[in-house]
């Protein structure tokens, strides 16, 4: 089986991303399992240390090993690992690769402890990937009715990952992957749970003008001084055709996870609204699964460039 490295350098010889689909539940995981086999394609399951321990760090290694027994390509990443502690669990455990957040430290405390991270896991596991994130990538995982305020800061200049200064961290500390604050946030931005979120005058607040305005051209500098993958976060509710765009510009992975969310929710609301008296689980989530299937086959296509 082929490593996750050399998917990634695929991709990247192919121009094309991978799909990074973060999982709360045995449900979402069935889902994007379930596309990525339809499709044929790779992907990477991210859980974060929420979700690591909502699930189970043995219990979660130990699906994705079966399914990588069945001959998947399939590859678990302990997405924002925000402590040395949780990111050496995850490489004792036999992660694929960890995204080490340290972005709200000075940048030379995060590379002292991503230094030390990268010793101690590739001792462990010599093909384990590791991620910096050295800016911060504002949001969480709620649906949001107001634009935070440190992302307007962003796109005036501020925070944004500065294309010479992660060429020097990626020289001092050989870290794998890094994840760049390009104007993207996690979670989406609605001016109501049940609508769609709209484009509009970024000066609103309401609104995510961001999603379709992310910094291209930065992606692109940021690329030409780096030798290693990028990676996407937040790309939930940003448009298909400025994903693309960030693909050409030099993005090799794109995490998923709100979306996902919502619609697990939203289709398990509806599904208990339209027969309340039904209480079995095998017999609701099923349809809850489908659906957040087709959604990720969508995303899979898009990275994939099929239309």
């Amino acid at each position: 089986m082929k490593t996750l490295r050399q998917i990634i350098s695929e991709a990247e010889k192919q121009q094309i991303a991978i799909g990074h689909f973060n999982v709360s539940n045995l449900e979402i995981l069935k889902a994007v399992v379930n596309a990525a086999e339809r499709e044929k394609k790779p992907v990477i399951i991210g859980v974060s240390e929420s979700e690591r321990d909502f699930i189970g760090l043995n219990q979660i290694m130990a699906l994705i090993k079966s399914y990588k027994e069945e001959g998947l390509e399939i590859f678990l990443n302990a997405d924002h690992s925000k402590s040395l502690t949780s990111a050496k669990m995850a490489a004792d455990t036999g992660f694929d690769a960890i995204t080490f957040d340290l972005s709200g430290l000075e940048i030379e405390e995060i590379k002292k402890q991503t230094k030390e991270l990268i010793a101690y896991a590739k001792n462990k596991n010599p093909e384990i990937l590791i991620e910096a994130e050295i800016n911060p990538i504002f949001g969480n995982s709620k649906i949001l009715t107001e634009i935070p305020e440190q992302l307007i800061e962003q796109f005036k200049g501020k925070n944004m990952t500065d294309p010479i200064e992660a060429e020097r961290f990626i020289k001092e500390t050989e870290v794998d992957l890094l994840a760049p604050a390009v104007g993207n946030m996690h979670g989406l931005l609605k001016t109501s749970f049940d609508t769609d979120y709209m484009l509009v005058d970024r000066n609103s607040k309401s609104v995510s003008w961001w999603k379709s305005e992310i910094d291209i051209e930065r992606i692109k500098a940021i690329k030409k001084r780096v030798n290693i993958p990028l990676v996407l976060h937040g790309g939930s509710g940003i448009k298909d055709d400025v994903l693309v765009k960030a693909i050409d510009a030099g993005i090799s992975i794109i995490h998923i996870n709100t979306e996902l969310r919502l619609t697990w929710r939203k289709v398990l609301e509806e599904l208990l609204k339209d027969d309340p008296s039904e209480i079995v689980p095998y017999k609701i989530l099923p349809k809850v699964i489908a659906e957040i299937e087709k959604l990720v086959e969508k995303k899979l296509r898009v990275f994939n460039r099929i239309f």
